[in-house]
């Protein structure tokens, strides 16, 4: 039986008064406690590949893709660069306006004629056309909280014949997201998914992955990691390993508990339990309803004072893009909603 959103929050210590998911996930206990022993323990290569074996087949099963079709990484922005090197010259890549730079500058400095167009989310299916190569898009905006419209923006680009590539960092742990639905999809597990920062994963359909040179490999893309530590023969593996990076092991061991939390909850109990927090917080500040629901709840604040509010009250949000930002995720409750309300005096 999934675990209840219930079930989950159990896992985390008290954190009232953190409202930034969107930044940084609180670490569950388990994950804390995984760290700690490690640290404890002499180092273990071997054991270090088992955790890592057991976060990518995690994270499989939260996109509901084979392990098979994840490779391991550290920093979303890497494997962006991936596929940016793997592209054709004179591309074209569509992104939305005010994308997050992680996921746009490997294209913007690609070179090679790459060039990248830009328009409004709401209209980025409408801006795909003969021209697209890849459509690159977050499905929650980092600066908003905006919900991408995903399968209007597909439709647009298989009419069109172009790729697709989803960064689902602000998405996967709190709503869900079927990798499958894309060519590619890049996610950095720190935030929503609660990890340490350093475990990151890319899911790519096979097609899309033949396309794409491993220009990164080392000894872990090796078909037997232990047998490629040397030399210029070694095999690399045939599925997506052979885009894998070697694992921060210390970032994994942290990673492998919270990953399995997640994977084992019902993930649309818990968007409904996050995104009603949202609209509850939203009707207490009298801020409009989002076209699509979401936990990041974001109003104009270009002076900070509001931020400044906040902090004074021991609440940690965060400030991007002239806005305040709130995030509120499963180890948050209505004390949270009721504590923000009254630093603003709404």
């Amino acid at each position: 039986m999934a675990l209840s959103p219930a079930d989950v929050r159990d896992a985390f210590p008290d954190a009232r008064g953190y409202v930034a998911a969107c930044t940084a996930g609180i670490p569950p206990l388990a994950s804390r406690d995984a760290v700690r022993a490690d640290l404890d323990a002499w180092p273990d290569p071997i054991r270090y590949a088992a955790s890592a074996e057991r976060c990518r087949a995690s994270f499989a099963r939260l996109v509901g893709v084979d392990p098979a079709a994840v490779a391991l990484g550290a920093q979303t922005s890497a494997m962006v660069s991936l596929l940016a090197a793997s592209l054709p010259d004179g591309a074209v890549v569509l992104c939305p306006e005010g994308e997050f730079s992680s996921l746009v500058l490997p294209f913007v400095h690609a070179g090679r004629g790459i060039t990248v167009r830009t328009a409004p989310l709401d209209a980025l299916a409408d801006a795909v056309d003969a021209a697209t190569t890849l459509v690159a898009f977050s499905i929650v905006q980092s600066a908003t909280g905006a919900v991408a419209d995903a399968d209007a923006i597909v439709a647009a680009a298989r009419r069109h014949r172009a790729r697709t590539l989803c960064d689902a960092t602000q998405a996967v742990g709190w709503m869900p997201v079927a990798a499958g639905a894309f060519d590619a999809l890049v996610c950095h597990a720190y935030k929503w998914l609660c990890a340490p920062r350093g475990v990151a994963f890319l899911a790519l359909r096979e097609d899309f992955a033949a396309t794409i040179g491993p220009r990164q490999a080392g000894w872990y893309a090796g078909a037997d990691p232990w047998a490629s530590c040397y030399g210029t023969d070694a095999t690399l593996a045939a599925s997506a390993r052979r885009f894998d990076v070697s694992p921060a092991w210390q970032a994994f061991t942290g990673a492998e508990p919270a990953l399995a939390l997640f994977a084992g909850a019902d993930p649309r109990a818990l968007s409904d339990e996050v995104t009603g927090l949202a609209a509850a917080l939203r009707e207490r500040l009298d801020l409009p309803a989002p076209a699509r629901a979401t936990p990041i709840v974001t109003w104009r604040d270009e002076s900070g004072a509001d931020i400044g509010r906040l902090r004074a009250a021991g609440i940690v949000a965060s400030s991007r893009a002239g806005n305040a930002r709130v995030a509120l995720h499963v180890f948050n409750d209505e004390r949270d909603v009721e504590d923000i309300a009254r630093a603003l005096d709404r």
